[in-house]
């Protein structure tokens, strides 16, 4: 089956972004004023929405002037892009074996989806923008892309190994699982923290952990089965 051509290596997330800055603040003060325009960025962007969102209430929100917005950006685009560079991190799944002392699955999975589920719940707001901006801008959409190819690889990998293990399927296509899966989470995610789906942390954390384990069939008793974790 034919993947989507990405980096999976250590590239940053940001480095993806589309071009986020007019000239990169080389003073103390100016990483300040960049900083103040970031944030200020995403209290509008999070209030008003993108396509609503103007630069003059960036600046008045920031406590900047107008004309100082294009000495670190050129266009309110730029600036959605800095914002979302300054959260992708947090919401991006954590490394499935870095997050527990444990290489028990379902321990693993769990911390896994409850990091996600935390940073979503955390960027909630401007990750319903990140999703609007996406279907009106080429390039948003391409990094939305790129995002989700992202996980699924890291979980396929994953996946890939608790099959060699015993552990899950073997006849699950990991990569295309892992995206189903993902796609599950981000979508529960979106229903419980942005269109206010009554649910529990705990209940949603403990839903997806049931799904996730049942997709892949994983034993119950995996725990016992797990090898102690590789240095």
């Amino acid at each position: 089956m034919r993947r989507m051509q990405a980096s999976t290596g250590q590239t940053s997330q940001a480095e993806n972004l589309p071009s986020q800055t007019g000239q990169p603040p080389v003073s103390a003060r100016g990483l300040r004023s960049r900083a103040a325009l970031v944030r200020a960025a995403r209290a509008v962007f999070e209030r008003d929405g993108f396509l609503e969102a103007r630069i003059v209430d960036i600046c008045a929100e920031a406590g900047i002037a107008t004309g100082s917005f294009y000495t670190y950006f050129k266009t309110k685009e730029d600036a959605f892009a800095a914002v979302m560079a300054d959260v992708h991190e947090d919401t991006l799944h954590p490394r499935l074996t870095e997050i527990t002392g444990s290489n028990d699955p379902r321990a693993v999975i769990d911390a896994a989806n409850r990091a996600y589920l935390r940073g979503y719940r955390r960027n909630a707001r401007l990750m319903n923008v990140i999703e609007q901006v996406a279907l009106i801008d080429e390039r948003f959409l391409q990094l939305r892309l790129k995002r989700a190819h992202t996980f699924a690889e890291r979980n396929s990998a994953a996946i890939a190994r608790l099959q060699a293990r015993g552990l899950a399927d073997p006849t699950l296509d990991p990569f295309c699982t892992a995206h189903a899966m993902n796609a599950m989470v981000s979508r529960m995610a979106s229903l419980v923290f942005v269109y206010g789906l009554e649910m529990s942390f705990d209940a949603l954390a403990e839903l997806l952990l049931q799904l996730w384990t049942n997709a892949l069939r994983i034993p119950t008793d995996s725990h016992r089965a797990a090898s102690p974790r590789q240095p």
